[in-house]
């Protein structure tokens, strides 16, 4: 289904462009629907678009030669991803995989490089994505070698706290135990153990399905 340059413009990144850009835009955005569980690409898989959630939840990760699987990020409503591999032109480096019924936009990569050679607006919203996902692939790994699996959950959990890669994220975050899990590399029931420690120390509180925060700067350099 084809993108509105109203819808368009609700994106993080239109405020950056001009009226003439942001129709461009539109004209090469199309929606596309994910049923929980699907992969959107493999790993090697060329997917040849610049992409958002407009709403849902999406895992971004890999599995190792030996077997061992390892998030590298969730991407939630309101981000967009992929831009290194659409800027390159090569294959995903990851696995895309629907943790929820998710609604996605994706831009055709010729649209992408066209903002990305003609528009200053949208090479600025690229340097700001760039850096600050740079950020957060290297604190994963750092998570992933380091930390007790109960600061895995709250780091993982202050990642929806990033403005650039997450606009739409308020106080409370609807996400289940399961799917925090997953993005966090842990099962439901150490997620499920590390919540409830973390509401006794008065950081968050947890209900089925939602997780309100009330420290997300205390989540972001959570140690055991």
């Amino acid at each position: 289904m084809s993108i509105s340059v109203d819808t368009a413009r609700s994106t993080i990144w239109a405020g950056e462009l001009t009226a003439e850009e942001l129709e461009r835009a539109a004209r090469g955005m199309v929606e596309r629907v994910y049923q929980k569980g699907v992969y959107i690409c493999h790993r090697d898989d060329k997917l040849d678009y610049w992409t958002g959630v407009a709403d849902g939840l999406i895992k971004i990760s890999a599995i190792s030669a030996q077997g061992k699987a390892m998030t590298f990020a969730g991407a939630a409503t309101g981000s967009w991803f992929g831009e290194g591999s659409v800027l390159k032109d090569e294959p995903r480096k990851y696995d895309l995989v629907a943790i929820r019924d998710t609604r996605m936009w994706m831009m055709q990569r010729a649209t992408f490089m066209w903002l990305y050679e003609n528009s200053k607006g949208f090479n600025r919203f690229l340097v700001r994505q760039l850096n600050e996902r740079m950020g957060q692939f290297i604190a994963t790994i750092e998570y992933d070698r380091i930390l007790h699996p109960k600061a895995r959950v709250a780091r993982n959990l202050s990642w929806f706290f990033n403005p650039v890669l997450y606009p739409a994220t308020r106080r409370e975050i609807e996400i289940s135990q399961e799917e925090l899990g997953l993005l966090a590399g842990v099962s439901r029931q150490v997620v499920n153990k590390a919540l409830k420690e973390l509401e006794e120390e008065g950081l968050l509180t947890a209900a089925h399905g939602k997780i309100t925060v009330h420290e997300p700067e205390v989540l972001a350099c959570y140690d055991v």
